[in-house]
């Protein structure tokens, strides 16, 4: 007879939450900030508002004792070597560079990092969702990040490769609005794609998801 594992997570709203807070500490404030002060003050004050708040909200999480998502860790080291970039060239088209080919940065560490037994995509997805070590270590789902490595390196290295002909054809604000739609629609759909992937891989493992309910794992026969 076929055993059962039943995993017991937050519930949705709470993995909700939590992502959305990552999602705004780490992007969307920051290119919020840079488009404003853009607007209103002038290039260099955009770049320095962006890095000034990535910054801050790590400190301030080191001061707390708080865990520094992987995420905010990434996006805030790349902030710094492009405001540096940005700062010593005054240009816009280079400032943006640099994220743009980070896109095909991002899709190598995936390709590269898959074959591992704890791909670069389950570390920062575990920012999102803490998953248990009956969840996170079973075989089943290290197959299901390995694989699902491969989809998100096609999909950072599509965005790359669009945001690319943007910033070369666009102005700083239509590249900004159609980039930024553009690159969350992409990634929205990824999201939804790999939660239907992983949804399917566990029931074809035998793993039941309770969501909502305290933290426990226990197998049922």
């Amino acid at each position: 007879m076929r055993h059962h594992l039943t995993i017991d997570l937050p519930s949705f709203r709470n993995l909700l939450v939590g992502g959305g807070r990552h999602l705004l500490e780490s992007t969307l404030v920051p290119a919020g900030l840079f488009y404003l002060l853009l607007t209103l003050v002038s290039f260099d004050s955009g770049v320095l508002a962006a890095l000034c708040w990535s910054v801050t909200v790590v400190l301030t999480r080191l001061v707390l004792r708080k865990p520094v998502p992987a995420v905010l860790l990434l996006t805030t080291a790349l902030l710094v070597a492009r405001t540096v970039l940005g700062l010593v060239t005054g240009s816009a088209f280079l400032y943006f560079l640099q994220p743009t080919l980070q896109n095909f940065v991002v899709a190598s560490l995936f390709l590269v990092s898959a074959p591992f037994n704890k791909p670069l995509l389950a570390r920062l997805a575990g920012d999102f969702c803490s998953f248990p070590d009956t969840l996170s270590g079973h075989p089943g789902m290290r197959r299901f990040f390995q694989r699902v490595s491969l989809l998100w390196a096609l999909v950072f290295a599509v965005n790359g490769a669009v945001t690319l002909v943007l910033l070369a054809k666009a102005t700083v604000g239509n590249f900004l609005m159609v980039s930024t739609a553009g690159s969350y629609s992409l990634v929205g759909l990824a999201i939804l794609g790999s939660l239907w992937w992983f949804r399917r891989s566990l029931r074809s493992e035998g793993i039941v998801l309770r969501m909502g309910r305290r933290p426990a794992a226990l197998p049922v026969g």
